[in-house]
């Protein structure tokens, strides 16, 4: 149907025609002629004169359209809105839905100039007899004008009167709606119309309504779904069907008041307009949720939100800035990869559940640009109820600092070793160069902050962890490989604090609070509270040769026009890619000769473990060529009053964690899964000539005494071996019942190889003598004995590997030993195998700390904790007060 332009109507005989239907139309329509033609001299002319002089079109503000966030595969992960809108063009739109908008909101619509006569008076005579509204005074153009005054008001008061209906509004709406009929067709009008209508429950917009009420999209709607949505518009919150089964029956009832209207007009036949109106609503709620809580990946989507509100480049003020992100219509293509942000997720919650005190995180990113891939928590986001700080909920984003969301962030331990190394190769120093280290250390001289400041603390004595001697000597690659604190505090001196620092602000590192860095001596010990993905993008920089890339959770950003703005990597060179490259070749050694030895992902990695003292957060960081990650572990009610000793988490008991008991782990799993499918590089070769050929005095013979210790100690292990298994040998051939029979014994108490009724062992003093009785019907003699070696015997490394560490441990007390006989994560400070000599590599999952190493601190203030999702960080106001780390 062609669109009349308001030119082809006269305005003098269309004011005429209305001032002459007043007395007969009724009061609605003569008051809105009588502010013109209400005096007694005043000429029909001059009416038409005051229409014709129109303003000009209301300026129209861009409507608040939704944001959306979308994966790095074109998925959308999030919204955000202030009002939920998606605007559409006019061919968007099903068609029957036009002609049910139009058939019972203005169906003269394309008839009319923007005043609809014939119309108004006809809905007048209609909605008295009627008693109600059944059919819309109004015309389309008119309504548009309502809304789009609607939309310019900001502010309650401004809203109150865009709603008034006066004399005088309701002239200006109509004088408005005339010189939009002169500025737009008809059926721009009406795609303007469809797009800024409130539809109900949230919906605004035809395109949100369709998804709303039925989860399609506006071109897919049928009839029956066409008729409600326009039954809706006229009474949105009487009508709204989330509010109950009377709005539903409202809603119902208008739908069939359109369908009618429809039959009346020859839109549809009156036989399918029955049958629509005999169907039920068949309504597909569908919810909306705007912001991160309904987001797949919350904790990221907060980074992002935080993101936006933070940069300059979304606006000048934090106002212009939220506005952009809720009305903006914005398109933001963010980094996240969905495989690895699975693999994440997985990872964490397998080890770490929502309901314990300890939170586990990490962050995934992508050397060499910075694009942050993953950024997963254990807990889940949101509120817990009745607003308690603890439980499954977080509105804290624990794997990001406090400007993007998150909490005040844990020490990172050990993991800070790395820029000290990294600063020692860049001065010089070769693989093999090392020094001998005492057992204990005290930092009283030598350590200068940036500043020139003296920041000894001769009232600090460090330690070596347990199991690594009281001192010796130390290369480079084994201080690091063992994660050696004295070695390291004594490498910091050498090099400059100072230097050690600056190494580290070039490579991204913050404190997680925003506050400038404690350059303190334990600064090589990971003294500073950080968070996860800012420890990432330091160790993606290694893997990048040098190259360090602010994290970016932005890759590109479509404004509502189609306009797209690439978001590029800020990159710069932090160190000299041979440095990298040395740093890289180091650290490998961590998986094949230190802390993480026995752990693997399959392909080249390098990375470092992180354990604070006393235990109070875990961490391990590390990268391959193409995927950098970090991981952390810590007490969300405060990381030093609830530190990570004799806690119970994601089910499984641990003495104390450290870095390759838990956070290690978790990395290994994600990674490997992050990684499948993708090819395995490895890292560029050291360049030897220049890092080639150092010496270390004493190391030599240091091994060599070692080499002969740990060979004497495999042949005693290998005669005790022998022995046990000739004890057990005997105790088959007596449960037997005949001569060289070697029958196995029944396990009982959890798989040993003894039996002694349910769930008991008897035991018989004198002599070391144990006797082994049967019990339960099992095929073991009723009394005999063993013989069981009381001198010179290693008890964790023999009695345990045959029996299991629960019965060592119960016969050594009743024997009265006391062996360190306990698993990984019930022992912290020795894990069987390991030689305890100095210099040796750690054992498989062995870290280089335990609980027997002290720091003897005197510390200045006491910790405290935060809760409410937050986790905790120390009075590190001074040097002593800053706590240590081991490996």
């Amino acid at each position: 149907m062609t669109s009349r332009l308001l030119g082809h109507v006269s305005l003098g005989r269309a004011v005429l025609s209305l001032s002459l239907c007043g007395a007969a139309g009724g009061g609605l329509v003569a008051g809105l002629v009588m502010p013109f033609v209400g005096g007694a001299g005043l000429a029909a002319k001059r009416a038409a004169s005051a229409f014709i002089e129109l303003p000009a079109p209301l300026r129209e503000e861009p409507l608040p359209e939704m944001t959306r966030l979308l994966d790095r595969d074109g998925r959308q992960i999030a919204q955000f809105y202030y009002q939920n809108r998606q605007s559409v063009p006019l061919s968007m739109v099903a068609p029957v839905m036009r002609q049910a908008i139009v058939a019972i909101e203005d169906s003269r619509f394309y008839e009319h100039g923007g005043l609809d006569l014939k119309g108004t008076l006809r809905a007048l005579v209609t909605n008295t007899q009627a008693g109600g509204i059944r059919q819309g005074g109004s015309s389309i153009s008119q309504q548009l004008v309502k809304n789009i005054m609607l939309n310019q008001a900001e502010t309650e008061q401004e809203r109150a009167q865009a709603l008034v209906r006066t004399f005088r509004r309701k002239l200006d709406e109509l004088r408005y709606a005339l010189a939009l009929e002169r500025k737009y067709t008809k059926d721009q009008i009406l795609e303007r119309y469809l797009n800024i209508a409130y539809f109900g429950a949230g919906a605004f917009g035809v395109q949100a309504a369709a998804r709303r009420f039925f989860g399609v999209d506006a071109a897919d709607l049928t009839l029956t779904q066409a008729a409600t949505l326009a039954g809706a518009v006229r009474t949105p919150y009487d009508t709204d069907p989330s509010l109950g089964d009377d709005h539903r029956d409202r809603l119902r009832a208008r739908r069939d008041l359109v369908l009618s209207r429809m039959a009346e007009l020859g839109l549809v036949a009156r036989d399918r307009a029955r049958d629509a109106a005999a169907t039920p609503l068949a309504l597909h709620l569908r919810p909306e949720p705007g912001g991160c809580a309904g987001s797949a990946y919350p904790f990221f989507c907060v980074y992002v939100e935080r993101e936006v509100l933070t940069n300059p480049a979304f606006g000048y003020t934090r106002a212009d800035r939220e506005r952009r992100l809720q009305r903006g219509g914005l398109t933001i293509w963010t980094t996240i990869d969905p495989a690895a942000q699975r693999a994440a997720d997985r990872a964490v919650t397998a080890r770490v559940s929502p309901r314990d005190n300890q939170v586990a995180s990490e962050t995934m990113i992508e050397p060499g640009t910075g694009r942050i891939r993953a950024m997963a928590v254990s807990k889940r986001y949101g509120r817990n109820p009745h607003d308690r700080d603890l439980g499954r909920n977080t509105t804290y984003n624990l794997a990001a600092d406090v400007a993007h969301g998150g909490g005040l962030g844990l020490q990172a331990g050990s993991t800070f070793k790395v820029f000290t190394l990294a600063t020692a190769l860049k001065q010089g120093m070769r693989f093999g160069d090392g020094f001998t280290i005492p057992g204990s250390y005290v930092p009283s001289y030598g350590y200068r902050d940036c500043s020139g400041r003296a920041v000894n603390d001769p009232h600090t004595v460090i330690h070596n962890a347990g199991g690594e001697g009281g001192g010796g000597p130390y290369s480079l690659e084994m201080g690091t490989w063992q994660s050696v604190n004295i070695f390291y505090m004594r490498l910091e001196r050498e090099v400059g604090l100072c230097d050690v620092v600056t190494t580290a602000r070039s490579l991204g590192i913050r404190r997680a609070d925003g506050t400038p860095l404690r350059e303190v001596p334990t600064f090589t010990l990971g003294a500073n509270e950080m968070d996860p993905t800012t420890v990432a993008a330091a160790y993606a920089a290694l893997a990048a040769r040098g190259l360090y890339c602010r994290p970016m959770a932005i890759a590109a950003v479509v404004e509502h026009d189609g306009t797209r703005t690439e978001v590029p990597p800020a990159c710069v060179t932090a160190l000299e890619p041979a440095v990298a490259d040395a740093v890289s070749h180091v650290l490998t050694g961590v998986f094949s000769k230190g802390t993480m030895r026995g752990q693997s992902i399959g392909r080249p990695a390098a990375g470092k473990t992180g354990t604070n003292n006393g235990y109070t957060s875990a961490w391990f960081a590390g990268y391959t060529p193409g995927l950098a990650a970090a991981v952390s572990v810590g007490d969300i009610r405060g990381s030093y009053r609830y530190p990570l000793t004799g806690v119970t988490i994601g089910g499984r008991y641990y003495g104390a964690v450290q870095g390759a008991s838990l956070p290690g782990p978790i990395w290994v799993d994600s990674m490997r899964a992050a990684l499948r499918g993708t090819p395995a590089y490895d890292f560029t070769p050291p360049d030897m000539s220049r890092f080639g050929g150092g010496f270390t005095p004493g190391l030599k013979e240091a091994l060599e005494k070692q080499r002969k210790k740990q060979k004497e100690k495999k042949k005693r292990e290998a005669e005790h071996r022998r022995h046990d298994d000739d004890a057990a040998s005997q105790a088959g051939g007596t449960a037997s019942g005949g001569a060289g029979s070697r029958a196995t014994p029944a396990p009982v108490n959890g798989g040993h190889p003894l039996a002694a009724g349910p769930g008991r062992l008897p035991f018989a003093a004198g002599g070391g003598r144990i006797p082994l009785a049967a019990g339960g019907g099992r095929a073991v003699p009723a009394v005999t004995t063993m013989r069981f070696p009381t001198a010179g015997h290693d008890f964790s490394h023999t009695f345990a590997r045959v029996f299991g560490p629960d019965v060592a441990r119960t016969f050594a007390r009743v024997l009265g030993h006391n062996p360190p006989v306990a698993s990984a994560a019930r022992t912290p400070g020795r894990t069987p195998g390991r030689t305890g000599s100095r210099g040796a590599p750690a054992a498989t999952g062995r870290t280089s700390g335990s609980a027997e190493a002290r720091t003897g601190a005197r510390r200045d203030g006491r910790a405290r904790g935060r809760t409410g999702g937050r986790t905790s960080r120390a009075h590190a106001a001074s040097p002593r007060s800053a706590r240590r780390s081991r490996h």
